[in-house]
């Protein structure tokens, strides 16, 4: 995909992301202050650490699309988990918060006013969020960017906790006081586990943690399908930002022409790229065969 097609994508996500969840925050906000709901604020909290996470998340991603220069040859892909690992700690500190706010409500129980407020502005809530996840489904099928996927699934979350304190606060209207500081107990464990899945993702790209067994293999099969290959080893893969990075050994007849053996390493890179149709940096190192069999005897004798 061309670049500038990319960044179209990219920034009508990005937009449209912004313009949904701002009007979310001021309907949520004004509920909240007519309505005291606890589980409302939950919301709200939420709704806040999402466009923050969300403009984090684009501004990052535009820095990491920048092309490799000469003081970041492997690019700048690794921006992205860095500043994944900041959203982490925010939205962790954020979902302390509403939990104590919430076990105080526990002990000190308030009746909600303008309850009905916070039902219409719950739907309004799951209709904006529900713009977004289409939005950046359609995104997402356009450009495979790995930043808008989390934040698509992050927000398909959303609309479940949406429909939680739509019914936390239909419950508070019959008289069951507790349901709204159970429930915003419930959204701080929820941004808990939102902040510790993106600290842990975040991680793993810092880390170079290899790309899924199934991606692996493929890719050494894939090797491994060309007719001058005779095996492959010693295979490395890493993932930073868009791109992923893979080093592998081919194992080639000894008499192969230097040229040839060139080729077909080309050759092998040109089949991984068609199967995966992303951005990838391969590096491929040509074995002879024996030698490559050789390796391997004494590999065996030391174990």
């Amino acid at each position: 995909m061309h670049q500038r097609s990319y960044e179209f994508w990219v920034k009508t996500a990005s937009v449209v992301t912004m313009v949904m969840v701002s009007l979310m925050i001021a309907a949520k906000c004004w509920a909240w202050l007519a309505s005291g709901s606890a589980s409302m604020l939950g919301s709200l909290t939420d709704s806040l650490m999402d466009i923050t996470a969300s403009a984090m998340s684009f501004m990052v991603l535009f820095y990491a699309l920048r092309p490799a220069d000469d003081d970041h040859r492997f690019g700048h892909g690794k921006a992205e988990a860095l500043a994944g690992l900041g959203q982490a700690a925010f939205i962790a500190g954020s979902g302390c918060l509403l939990a104590f706010h919430g076990i105080e409500r526990l002990f000190n129980p308030v009746v909600l006013s303008h309850s009905m407020l916070g039902v219409w502005v719950s739907l309004f809530a799951i209709a904006c969020t529900l713009v977004v996840v289409y939005v950046q489904t359609q995104v997402i099928k356009h450009t495979e960017s790995i930043a808008v996927k989390a934040d698509s699934v992050h927000y398909k979350g959303d609309i479940i906790l949406n429909a939680a304190v739509l019914l936390a606060i239909l419950l508070a209207q019959n008289d069951m006081l507790y349901a709204d500081p159970i429930f915003a107990i419930g959204v701080a464990g929820y941004l808990l586990y939102n902040s510790w899945d993106i600290a842990r993702q975040s991680a793993d790209h810092l880390m170079d943690k290899e790309l899924p067994e199934d991606e692996k293999a493929s890719i050494i099969s894939i090797a491994n399908s060309h007719n001058d290959v005779f095996g492959v080893h010693d295979v490395r893969t890493r993932q930073g930002g868009k791109v992923k990075f893979i080093q592998m050994h081919l194992e080639l007849e000894d008499q192969l022409p230097l040229i040839r053996a060139h080729y077909v390493a080309d050759e092998v890179v040109a089949m991984i790229q068609q199967e995966f149709n992303c951005e990838m940096d391969i590096l491929i190192h040509q074995d002879p065969m024996s030698l490559s069999n050789s390796r391997a005897q004494v590999n065996e004798s030391k174990n």
